[in-house]
């Protein structure tokens, strides 16, 4: 991957995410080559993949994301060795995954789904204790992948408190 004149990693292209299969996932089958919030859209392309997965019996969506999880470690590292960057910003498989998750957890109902959107975007991007020091701790395809299953676990836990406010109240 070449660099922009500023000696930031250029931002890749079309080229770039075809070159390899590991890069048509890692950067979400093209939703990471967003220039404006590529993890938003990464995030998005969750939401018909859980529609599809929702055909499906609930032990194949714990296996299926648990799966994804493992794949994505390598998937991750290969194009962030590729861009020159480990956690470059248009590799959003790991929100992909991890929205997987929340989703799995998440009534269905739009408005619970919106929910599980927004707190999942909130804890990805606000990165509470402990996220942000394993974010800063762990790198390579695991590190990309893990901030995110602990995203994924915040957005959880507030969205089962919210449930259980509203039937409790």
């Amino acid at each position: 991957m070449t660099t922009s004149d500023n000696n930031k990693p250029a931002w890749p292209g079309l080229t770039f995410l075809l070159q390899r299969p590991a890069h048509f996932f890692a950067l979400g089958f093209g939703s990471g080559l967003s220039r404006f919030a590529p993890g938003t859209f990464g995030t998005l392309v969750a939401l018909p993949l859980f529609a599809i997965l929702m055909q499906a019996p609930e032990l194949v969506h714990y296996t299926t994301i648990a799966v994804l999880f493992v794949l994505g470690i390598p998937l991750c590292e290969v194009a962030g060795r590729n861009l020159g960057v480990s956690d470059h910003s248009s590799i959003v498989w790991d929100e992909i995954v991890a929205m997987l998750l929340v989703l799995e957890f998440t009534p269905l109902a739009w408005q619970w789904w919106l929910t599980a959107f927004l707190l999942f975007r909130l804890f990805d991007i606000w990165k509470p204790f402990p996220i942000r020091q394993c974010d800063a701790r762990f790198k390579g395809g695991f590190g990309v992948m893990f901030d995110d299953l602990l995203a994924a676990i915040y957005a959880i836990v507030a969205l089962k408190a919210m449930q259980w406010m509203m039937t409790s109240f």
